[in-house]
Order: structure tokens, then C-alpha cells, then sequence
């Protein structure tokens, strides 16, 4: 029984990647005010990568549940350059949920994956292809090139959430790479094989393997509105994160537990000690009460971190769906220009 997957006959060189096209994934969420501007930006950016490598490219806007007129400007963009796809989902999922979505429905080899907020500039995308294509690089991946804009706490937040999450993993995440990725066609293949509901995009995709490398680059800034994560979104995505991909918080756990086994059996030591020495017990209330609260708190803590993950063993063995599909349409280049021709001929 064979217990790995073979993706070697998706293998592309410089002569047979333009051939398997590309996918190009942007998850939606109330990104009604942008979304015609890039939409338009990448039309632009089809047209050269065809006219460069011969590559021809698809896009699939993912709507995940979005509550403004998103889905309705989505339904109604032309495929200009490149061929459309709109798979709205039936509620608001999560942004893993929308990427795996985005991954299952994309019908060519190659695979990117980009935001619509707009921080993710089209132009850097002829670079990660160049990439793929030249570089024969499976996983090329962005991250931010500083985080000299955002505050101090900000900063230790995130270098401690991938210092945890790293240690120990025998295949380390990037730090501050972001969902700005493109997936060659064997990678993409790879990535649609691992079967978790509980996903971490980044650290599957950097766990997948292959040649991977990173590029830097500094996000625009939004084209409009706000961030929709408040930092307590953001804390959850990161325990999801922690949770759903390492074991580190449980590492962390007995590391602590062990400190403090340690350290009561040395201060019951001294306290022995002194009896011995004295001939006096050391008076114990304050101590006590310290060291039960101590005690008390780890412990909780403790079964909090093993209670996450058996909610994640028990969304597993539910086995739901990431997502459903309310709505799917397809828009191609070849169905325009026979409706435009046709048109005129009449």
C-alpha cells in the first residue's frame, strides 16, 4: 500500500510550463469599492504574461460570504484577457476556507494566491512567475521586507508566534511570509492531497516541500476601507494557526510543567533542610496559597491548550465540509469574442 502521493508527472520545465496556464485565487470579503480596479489590473497583467511566456491564466474570485454588493460587481466583470470564474460561498467561512476553495476550482496547472484588498500588487506577480517558469521553483512565496511601520508590541507579537510555532517543526514556516504565494502545478496537486478541515495555508504550503523560494516585497497600501481583523480576530488566527499545524503549545505545556515539579521539589528541599538544621517548621501560609494559585493557574491553563486540540480531533472526526458553493459561473476570453463576432455578423 502505498501511503505518499506521486505528483512527479506534474513536473514542468521552462519549455512546458506556459503550457499549463495559470490560476490566479483572490478571496473576496466586502471588497465591493476595489474590486472593478483590479480586476482591471489583471487583465493587464494576463495580457503580458501571454504576450512574455505564452501563458494563459484564469481568475477565480472566491466570495466569502461578503454582506456588500461584492458578489453582484464580481457577477458582472468581463473576461478580458482572461477567463472569470465566481464561486460564491454560502455563508462567510474564514479565509483558509476561501483559498481551499479557490485551490479546488481552479482549472489550469499553476496556481497563485492574492488578496483583493489591493496590497498585493499585480506587478510583482510577473516576477513570481518568472520564477516558476525560468527558475523552475515550485513554491515562490512573498513576505513583508520590514515591519518598521507597525508598533513595538505588535512586532514581539509576531516574532514570538513564529519562534513558538517553529519550535521544534522539522519543516520551519517563514517568518512573515504571507498568503502571496504562487503553487507550481505538482505543488498545487500536493496541496489539494492533504485532507485537515482544521487548515494553516502557510504552514502547509511551506510543509508540502519542493523548491521553494522567497521573495520581499512592501504591501501597498489598502486601495480602500480597513483591515477587517481586530487584534482579537487576529489572536484567535493565530491560536488556529499554533493549534491546527504544530504541537508546540503542548510541548510548551509540559516544558512548564516540568519547571515547576522541579522547582517545588527543590523548594521542598530547603524547607526540609531548615526543619533539619532549626528544628523549626518554616511557617507556611503565604507560600501555600502561592503555590496552589501557582499550581491552580498552570493547571487550567494546561487543560485549556489540550482542550483545543481535542476540538480539532473532534472537527476532524465530524469530517464536514470546509465550504459550500451557493453559486458558480464561468466567463472565458473564447465565449466573448465568438458572442462579439457573432453580434457583428448580424
Amino acid at each position: 500500500m502505498m501511503l505518499g502521493t506521486d505528483v512527479s508527472d506534474l513536473s514542468t520545465t521552462a519549455a512546458t510550463a506556459a503550457a499549463q496556464g495559470l490560476s490566479i485565487v483572490v478571496p473576496l470579503y466586502n471588497e465591493a469599492a476595489g474590486l472593478a480596479f483590479l480586476h482591471q489590473r489583471l487583465g493587464g497583467l494576463a495580457k503580458t504574461l501571454r504576450q512574455r511566456y505564452g501563458l494563459g491564466c484564469e481568475v477565480v474570485y472566491v466570495d466569502d460570504g461578503s454582506a456588500d454588493a461584492t458578489l453582484d460587481i464580481a457577477r458582472g466583470l468581463n473576461a478580458d484577457g482572461l477567463d472569470v470564474q465566481v464561486v460564491s460561498l454560502s455563508r462567510n467561512f474564514g479565509k483558509e476556507a476561501a483559498l481551499m476553495a479557490g485551490l479546488d476550482h481552479a482549472r489550469l496547472g499553476a496556481v497563485l494566491f492574492m488578496d483583493g484588498d489591493g496590497q498585493h500588487p499585480p506587478a510583482l506577480v510577473e516576477q513570481l512567475v518568472n520564477h516558476w517558469i525560468e527558475g523552475g521553483f515550485d513554491v515562490v512565496y512573498t513576505a513583508k521586507a520590514h515591519r518598521d511601520n507597525e508598533s513595538l508590541p505588535r512586532r514581539i507579537a509576531v516574532h514570538g508566534f513564529y519562534a513558538l510555532i517553529n519550535w521544534g517543526a522539522r519543516q520551519k514556516i517563514p517568518a512573515d511570509a504571507g498568503d502571496f504565494r504562487l503553487l507550481s502545478p505538482r505543488a498545487a496537486a500536493a496541496l489539494r492531497q492533504l485532507p485537515e478541515r482544521n487548515r494553516f495555508f502557510k504552514g502547509l504550503a511551506s510543509w508540502i516541500g519542493f523548491r521553494q523560494i522567497r521573495v520581499d516585497y512592501e504591501p501597498a497600501a489598502r486601495a480602500h476601507g480597513v483591515t477587517s481583523f481586530s487584534p482579537g480576530q487576529l489572536v484567535g488566527l493565530s491560536i488556529e494557526g499554533l493549534t491546527s499545524f504544530s504541537v508546540a503549545p503542548l510541548r510548551f505545556a509540559s516544558l512548564l510543567g516540568v519547571l515547576l515539579a522541579t522547582g517545588a521539589f527543590l523548594f521542598g528541599l530547603s524547607i526540609l533542610w531548615e526543619t533539619w538544621l532549626s528544628g523549626k517548621s518554616v511557617p507556611g501560609y503565604p507560600s501555600l496559597v502561592v503555590g496552589l494559585m501557582t499550581i491552580g493557574g498552570v493547571q487550567l491553563i494546561m487543560i485549556g491548550i489540550v482542550g483545543e486540540y481535542i476540538g480539532k480531533i473532534l472537527s476532524e472526526l465530524k469530517a464536514r465540509p470546509i465550504y459550500f458553493v451557493a453559486e458558480h459561473s464561468v466567463k472565458r476570453v473564447e465565449q466573448e469574442t465568438s458572442i462579439g463576432e457573432r453580434t457583428a455578423a448580424e
